[in-house]
Protein backbone atom coordinates (compact mmCIF):
# COMPACT_ATOMS: atom_id res chain seq x y z
CA UNK A 1 0.00 0.00 0.00
CA UNK A 2 0.86 3.53 -0.50
CA UNK A 3 2.21 5.74 2.21
CA UNK A 4 1.35 9.52 1.69
CA UNK A 5 3.21 11.73 4.04
CA UNK A 6 1.97 15.24 4.86
CA UNK A 7 3.52 17.96 3.00
CA UNK A 8 6.52 19.20 4.74
CA UNK A 9 6.30 22.79 6.02
CA UNK A 10 8.65 25.05 4.87
CA UNK A 11 10.49 26.84 7.74
CA UNK A 12 11.16 30.67 7.24
CA UNK A 13 14.36 32.21 8.69
CA UNK A 14 14.24 33.83 12.27
CA UNK A 15 14.97 37.54 11.26
CA UNK A 16 15.17 38.11 15.01
CA UNK A 17 18.84 37.45 15.90
CA UNK A 18 20.22 39.66 12.75
CA UNK A 19 18.03 42.95 13.62
CA UNK A 20 19.33 42.34 16.97
CA UNK A 21 22.83 42.54 15.53
CA UNK A 22 21.68 45.38 13.26
CA UNK A 23 20.33 47.98 16.44
CA UNK A 24 23.78 46.49 18.41
CA UNK A 25 25.79 47.90 15.19
CA UNK A 26 23.79 50.96 15.01
CA UNK A 27 24.27 51.68 18.71
CA UNK A 28 28.10 50.81 19.01
CA UNK A 29 28.73 53.51 15.42
CA UNK A 30 26.64 56.19 17.24
CA UNK A 31 28.28 56.08 20.69
CA UNK A 32 31.86 55.53 18.70
CA UNK A 33 31.31 58.06 16.10
CA UNK A 34 32.64 62.01 16.81
CA UNK A 35 31.06 64.59 16.09
CA UNK A 36 32.66 67.87 14.84
CA UNK A 37 31.94 71.01 16.06
CA UNK A 38 30.51 73.85 13.38
CA UNK A 39 32.36 76.69 12.55
CA UNK A 40 30.44 79.52 11.46
CA UNK A 41 32.53 81.88 8.68
CA UNK A 42 31.84 85.14 9.02
CA UNK A 43 30.45 86.85 5.81
CA UNK A 44 30.24 90.55 4.32
CA UNK A 45 28.23 90.98 1.61
CA UNK A 46 28.52 94.73 -0.54
CA UNK A 47 26.77 97.56 1.38
CA UNK A 48 27.36 95.95 4.50
CA UNK A 49 30.19 96.43 7.12
CA UNK A 50 30.28 96.54 10.75
CA UNK A 51 32.41 99.93 10.92
CA UNK A 52 34.80 101.69 8.25
CA UNK A 53 37.13 100.53 6.46
CA UNK A 54 40.98 101.99 7.73
CA UNK A 55 44.16 101.54 6.63
CA UNK A 56 45.96 100.13 3.60
CA UNK A 57 44.17 97.20 1.45
CA UNK A 58 44.50 94.13 3.34
CA UNK A 59 42.55 91.68 0.64
CA UNK A 60 43.59 87.61 0.08
CA UNK A 61 42.39 85.81 -2.91
CA UNK A 62 42.37 82.39 -2.46
CA UNK A 63 42.63 79.98 -5.71
CA UNK A 64 42.81 76.51 -5.90
CA UNK A 65 44.62 74.39 -3.77
CA UNK A 66 45.03 77.33 -1.11
CA UNK A 67 47.28 79.41 -3.50
CA UNK A 68 47.47 82.84 -2.18
CA UNK A 69 47.31 86.66 -3.39
CA UNK A 70 47.85 89.44 -1.17
CA UNK A 71 46.19 92.62 -2.98
CA UNK A 72 46.84 91.02 -5.98
CA UNK A 73 50.35 89.85 -5.45
CA UNK A 74 51.15 85.93 -5.44
CA UNK A 75 53.55 84.91 -2.72
CA UNK A 76 53.86 81.76 0.12
CA UNK A 77 51.87 82.23 2.71
CA UNK A 78 54.74 82.76 5.06
CA UNK A 79 55.19 85.82 3.10
CA UNK A 80 51.27 87.02 3.57
CA UNK A 81 52.08 86.51 7.16
CA UNK A 82 55.11 88.78 7.50
CA UNK A 83 53.18 91.33 5.12
CA UNK A 84 49.94 91.42 6.94
CA UNK A 85 52.32 92.72 9.81
CA UNK A 86 53.50 95.87 8.13
CA UNK A 87 49.79 96.57 6.72
CA UNK A 88 48.16 96.56 10.10
CA UNK A 89 47.43 99.69 12.24
CA UNK A 90 46.07 97.69 14.92
CA UNK A 91 45.45 94.17 16.03
CA UNK A 92 41.54 94.61 15.51
CA UNK A 93 41.61 95.45 11.56
CA UNK A 94 40.22 93.34 9.34
CA UNK A 95 40.75 91.20 6.39
CA UNK A 96 39.06 90.66 3.48
CA UNK A 97 39.28 87.33 2.03
CA UNK A 98 37.77 86.39 -0.87
CA UNK A 99 37.46 82.46 -2.60
CA UNK A 100 37.82 83.21 -6.03
CA UNK A 101 38.50 79.15 -7.55
CA UNK A 102 39.23 78.04 -3.92
CA UNK A 103 37.16 75.45 -2.23
CA UNK A 104 35.43 75.56 1.16
CA UNK A 105 38.17 73.58 3.24
CA UNK A 106 41.23 75.61 1.10
CA UNK A 107 39.11 78.69 2.41
CA UNK A 108 39.35 77.52 5.79
CA UNK A 109 42.80 76.58 6.14
CA UNK A 110 43.95 79.52 5.13
CA UNK A 111 41.51 81.24 7.83
CA UNK A 112 43.34 78.74 10.61
CA UNK A 113 46.85 80.01 9.45
CA UNK A 114 46.36 83.65 9.64
CA UNK A 115 44.52 82.62 13.20
CA UNK A 116 47.10 80.75 14.20
CA UNK A 117 49.71 83.44 13.08
CA UNK A 118 47.90 85.95 15.34
CA UNK A 119 45.23 87.45 12.98
CA UNK A 120 41.52 87.45 14.82
CA UNK A 121 39.40 89.63 12.56
CA UNK A 122 38.99 87.84 9.32
CA UNK A 123 35.85 88.70 6.62
CA UNK A 124 35.22 86.72 4.14
CA UNK A 125 33.58 88.92 1.33
CA UNK A 126 31.57 87.41 -2.40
Amino acid sequence: MFVIEPPKRRRRPDLTPMIDVVFLLLVFFMLASRFSTEQALPLLTAGQSESQWQGPLRLIDIGTGAAVELNGAPMPMADVIAQLGSLMQSPDDPIALRGREATTQDIVTIMEQLRGAGFQRLVLVE
